[in-house]
């Protein structure tokens, strides 16, 4: 997950943003969601929810942050009653945060929209000194919705049986326990064996997730409009170890071979884990519901992986034509 030093955020734009806004709404809720631990986002939230009162509209929190900012402005609880009340969540943190309030928002197919307060922020659509407007967007409804591939993950035991079951908006992880050992894996496509790995690890990604994890991995980066699973191996033993890019209809599985003595790991985004052993499959498939991104711009996925990744675009070639004109 995200963490690290981050950008101070200081109330007072929030509330410059609302002196320019004459919508007000009627009975509207968002839902704010943070990273608790940041004093940043404590202020950044807090200024949004003044400027969301002082337009009619209700923030709603989570118990762990209400209390902490209820006096900021009106705000009501968040549970399973109010909840269902939101247009929107609005995160204030890093990529960290956004996936925690996007594993919440996912099945009530809400959208999410975030203002990085954290290193890299590649789901985040606003950095914290570009938030000037981010209150008359959302009280206008001045936003587009991009929608994202996510993937559902079933875990079967030795006779078939359903064991654990998850969805990713990143990645699917299967990882080895033991550091000295490798994992024995039989990799499938549509049910076919594709090939067997002696290997420290497999990536199942979205192409939302080809800039997390599975770039890490030396993986491909996706556009986030296609659909596609990815499938990196993780310092694979064998002839045939390249990333590959399968098709949004097929079914990807992976097999921990029967007698591996190693025990292997499963994570969803780093949030959500199992132990696995020998004889048990994990199965991937595009996911029955979609990560629903709020954008207020309409920046290229280009512009973003140049800006995020700080690419050089003009790459040794360019500087040395700079530095040496004649």
């Amino acid at each position: 997950m995200s963490s690290g030093s981050c950008c101070c955020v200081d109330a007072p734009w929030m509330r410059v943003a609302t002196d320019r806004v004459s919508v007000v709404g009627t009975s509207r809720f968002v839902t704010v969601a943070l990273h608790g631990g940041r004093s940043a986002a404590l202020s950044a939230a807090s200024g949004f929810i003044a400027g969301m009162t002082a337009h009619g509209i209700t923030c709603l929190l989570a118990e762990e942050h209400f209390h902490t900012l209820e006096s900021a402005g009106q705000v009501k609880a968040l549970t399973p009653e109010t909840e269902r009340l939101s247009e929107l969540v609005v995160v204030f943190g890093g990529d960290g945060s956004i996936l925690r309030a996007a594993e919440w928002a996912l099945p009530l197919d809400l959208p999410v929209l975030g203002v990085n307060l954290g290193h890299v922020g590649f789901l985040a659509e606003l950095e914290s000194h570009e938030a000037g407007s981010l209150i008359s967007h959302v009280v206008e409804r001045n936003y587009t919705v991009e929608e994202r591939m996510t993937i559902d993950t079933v875990i079967t035991d030795r006779d078939g049986a359903e064991v654990w079951r998850s969805f990713a908006i990143n990645e699917v992880s299967i990882e080895k326990l033991a550091r000295e050992r490798m994992i024995e894996v039989l990799v499938r496509v549509d049910g076919r064996a594709l090939s067997r790995w002696g290997t420290d690890g497999v990536l199942l990604a979205t192409p939302t997730g080809s800039t997390a994890y599975a770039f890490s991995a030396n993986g491909p980066v996706l556009w986030p409009d296609i659909d596609a699973l990815l499938v990196v191996p993780l310092s694979a033993h064998a002839l045939f170890s390249r990333p590959m890019v399968i098709g949004p209809h097929s079914t990807v599985s992976v097999e921990i071979l029967p007698g591996n003595e190693t025990q292997a790991v499963v994570w969803c985004d780093g949030r959500r884990t199992t132990d696995i052993s020998g004889g048990m499959v994990v199965t991937a498939e595009v996911g029955e519901h979609r990560l629903r991104l709020a954008r207020i711009t309409e920046r290229p996925f280009v512009e973003r992986l140049v800006r995020k990744f700080a690419l050089p675009v003009d790459g040794w070639r360019g500087i040395a034509e700079r530095n040496n004109p004649c």
